[in-house]
């Protein structure tokens, strides 16, 4: 086995996953003393401790998190997210039975020791019940929710869109993470779902690999079969440019991205570098402008929307595609250019979270980003999140489905 990295960091999981899993212990032992269903509990327990650590110190030269290394995360947070429930529910009661002794302790006037209440089967029962929850979800979305398709349809209106372009159609996909991928049949459902849109153009927004353009090997003749009237184009995301991989020189990631960038092309996706395109309808244009990767905090900075729209007109109709979207919030959405409509993906939708179409969404990843899942609008200007084609690092998704966006453009003002 390869030398473990991070010794200080893998010591401080296992103390952590182990104190949990005596911790949420205590619920199966007041439940049954059957000393062979403990012992199946300690087993499976390890093995899945075991199989975590065995498949992250494993070669992985592409530095993504398919096939095993990537079960062995779901199989990890599956046991973690029911057993930290458990743990909860395990230390409430503990709260509750220290202060019912420390009562009785005080007010017994024949009985002076210290005893703490016995654990009460039934709220271990509820705690098991309610620990299964996030145990079968997660196992759910490994299996089944990642390629759970949905196509999500939007009409939106423009005063200022060209007559020429009322009911213009768009397809938008995000953040394919082709490294991630693991069925071939699932893909290619999904490659004609996008092609029955029958769109006048198709967009993708960014991170087309995890970390390699060797991970499109397998793809690039799937999705070289996605196709519209006027084309389909593309833009980098963070996850593209190979940062999150060691290389052996700063050439070879350099050269990477050249192969990359070569890919979009022999799929036939005009993929946009700061630049930007005209699509021309009926003597009347929009401007389609593509920026590279911007992200707040560490993420890459390479975008420049002033290079890709230094010869767009402000009064231009414009469709903007910005990966991540924090340059929106920083730029975009206030730029005198005026940006009419942007579409992001990056956020996934952490690809975890409740949706109630048209009631409630939360996620996780909303405590980091403004904008993380569907459209916005602010100063008259919009944004749509595409919740994400593909899946990274949990190869599931629990939720927040893999999404599809379909946006028909209107002249005029939105019926009231």
């Amino acid at each position: 086995m390869p030398k473990i990295e991070y010794p200080m960091r893998w010591f401080l999981f296992i103390c952590f996953y182990i104190l949990v899993d005596i911790y949420a212990f205590q619920a199966i032992k007041t439940l049954t003393r059957n000393n062979w269903v403990h012992l199946s509990y300690v087993i499976l327990s390890l093995l899945v401790l075991g199989n975590f650590i065995y498949q992250f110190n494993q070669p992985n030269p592409s530095g993504g998190f398919g096939g095993a290394r990537g079960y062995a995360m779901g199989f990890v947070l599956a046991f973690m997210a029911s057993k930290i429930l458990l743990t909860v529910f395990m230390f409430g009661e503990d709260i509750v039975r220290f202060f019912v002794a420390i009562f009785y302790k005080l007010s017994s006037v024949s009985n002076n020791s210290f005893e703490i209440p016995s654990r009460r089967k039934f709220l271990s029962q509820i705690a098991l019940g309610i620990a299964v929850i996030p145990f079968a979800s997660l196992l759910y979305g490994m299996y089944k929710g990642k390629y759970n398709y949905k196509v999500l349809s939007y009409t939106m209106h423009f005063e200022d869109l060209p007559a020429a372009f009322d009911g213009y159609k768009i397809t938008q996909i995000s953040d394919i993470h082709s490294g991630s991928f693991d069925n071939k049949e699932k893909i290619e459902y999904a490659i004609n779902l996008i092609n029955l849109q029958e769109s006048d153009a198709i967009l993708f927004t960014g991170d087309l690999v995890n970390n390699k353009a060797t991970e499109m090997d397998p793809w690039m003749e799937t999705f070289s079969k996605v196709s519209a009237k006027d084309g389909v184009f593309s833009v980098l995301g963070n996850h593209d440019y190979g940062d999150y991989v060691e290389w052996e020189s700063e050439q070879a990631r350099i050269e990477n991205l050249e192969s990359l960038k070569n890919v979009h092309s022999k799929m036939g996706w005009d993929l946009l570098l700061n630049e930007h395109r005209f699509l021309k309808r009926g003597g009347e244009r929009i401007a389609l402008v593509g920026v590279e990767n911007w992200g707040s905090g560490g993420f890459k900075k390479q975008g420049d929307l002033d290079l890709a729209g230094k010869a767009v007109a402000q009064t231009d109709f414009k469709v903007l595609m910005s990966h991540d979207p924090s340059y929106w919030q920083e730029k975009i959405k206030t730029d005198p250019n005026n940006y009419q409509l942007t579409l992001s993906g990056h956020t996934h939708g952490m690809q975890f979270g409740i949706e109630i179409p048209g009631w409630f969404k939360w996620s996780p990843v909303q405590y980091r980003y403004e904008n993380w899942a569907g459209i916005y609008e602010e100063f008259g200007r919009y944004i749509n999140v595409n919740r994400g084609f593909g899946y990274l690092a949990y190869p599931g998704r629990v939720g927040i489905w893999p999404e599809i966006t379909v946006i028909e453009l209107r002249k005029g003002s939105k019926p009231a």
